[in-house]
Formats: C-alpha cells, sequence, structure tokens
C-alpha cells in the first residue's frame, strides 16, 4: 500500500485536496480544447478559402505566362524573370492561445504594384504575368501560415484531449476510489471506538 492510501485524517485531507485540483484540471483542459477547436476550425476553412483562390490565381497566372511565352519568346522571358528580387520582408513571430505557440508572418510585398523589370520589348501579357504571380506570392504565403499554424493546433489539441483523458479515466476515479476507502476504514474505526468507549464505560458502572 502506497503511503498516501494509509487510512489516516491527513491523507483524506490530501486526497480530498488532490480530487478537486484534478477536477479543476480537467475543466481547465475541456476549455482548452473547445478554444483550440474552435480557432482550429475558423483555420481550415481560411485554408480551405485560400486554396480556392490561389488555384484560380495560378491558373490565370499560367495563362498568361503562356501567352508571354508565344509573344516574346521563352528565352527572353525566362532572362528578365531571373532579374525578379528575392522576397526578404517575410519575418515570423510566436503567438500564444492557451498556451500553445504559434505561428504568425509579418510580411510586407516589397513590389506590389511596380515592375522590376523595363517596359522596352516586353508585351501587356508579361505584366499581367508578373503581377498574377506576384498575388500568389501574396496567398501562398497566408496559406502556409494557416496550414502550420492547423498542425501545431491539431497536435496540442490531441495532447490536451490524452491529458484530460488521463485525468477523466485514470487519476480522478483512482482518487475518488482511495476517498471512499479511507472514509470507510475512518468511520469503522470512529465506531470500533465508540463501542469500547460503551464497554468500558458498562465496565466501570459495574464495578
Amino acid at each position: 500500500m502506497e503511503q498516501a492510501e494509509f487510512p489516516t485524517k491527513g491523507n483524506l485531507i490530501a486526497a480530498k485536496n488532490s480530487l478537486r485540483l484534478s477536477k479543476q484540471g480537467y475543466d481547465l483542459l475541456d476549455k482548452k480544447k473547445t478554444v483550440l477547436m474552435r480557432e482550429m476550425t475558423d483555420l481550415n476553412s481560411r485554408a480551405a478559402e485560400l486554396r480556392e483562390k490561389i488555384c484560380a490565381i495560378f491558373l490565370s497566372a499560367y495563362a498568361a505566362l503562356q501567352q508571354a511565352n508565344i509573344e516574346m519568346g521563352i528565352s527572353m522571358v525566362e532572362r528578365i524573370s531571373g532579374g525578379t528580387p528575392l522576397e526578404e520582408s517575410v519575418s515570423i513571430f510566436v503567438r500564444s492561445i492557451m498556451g500553445v505557440e504559434l505561428p504568425s508572418v509579418n510580411y510586407e510585398n516589397s513590389v506590389k504594384n511596380k515592375l522590376v523589370y523595363n517596359f522596352n520589348n516586353t508585351t501587356v501579357s508579361l505584366d499581367k504575368t508578373f503581377q498574377k504571380f506576384n498575388d500568389a506570392k501574396d496567398v501562398i504565403i497566408k496559406l502556409a501560415e494557416a496550414e502550420n499554424t492547423a498542425y501545431r493546433l491539431a497536435a496540442a489539441i490531441i495532447k490536451t484531449q490524452k491529458r484530460a483523458n488521463a485525468l477523466q479515466n485514470v487519476t480522478i476515479p483512482k482518487l475518488e476510489k482511495r476517498i471512499v476507502f479511507i472514509q470507510s476504514v475512518l468511520e469503522e474505526r470512529s465506531r470500533d471506538e465508540v463501542t469500547r468507549f460503551k464497554m468500558a464505560k458498562r465496565k466501570a458502572v459495574c464495578e
């Protein structure tokens, strides 16, 4: 028998306190799971919308690229595309929801609404191609943020559910059983003491 299971008043008080804290912990975990699942649902809806949007943008972008290749030649388009600057304005920081750290992207499109090549020997289809792929970059960054955040939320939800299940199915029943056992033993001892006291009193009266 573990030390904490010995039928003493001190262990009974400790077991009741542990049970109270365990129930509070379960309630907090349940609320945490609810908040995380709501956030997850919102993110999934947002990610679905972004996927649809990015598919439409890519269809339009590749159609424009095909037209630019026809009008200007593939080699010319490739040479111009090589001058596109690297995107260095993306930065990632962490935000917290119910103790779960989630990535958040800070991004400013450095070439939005401006072209990065000369107008000489280029066509409108190339301009359209550049703009469409630049729009696609914006959506890709937002989608990456949403999907990465959803992945971390899913992992946190699973972990929270496991901890809640452990409290509900293992810890709380074990503490309740311990409390019942200790109370029954203490009550039995109390009845025995009362019986011995009555017998001793009766014996003293007879003498």
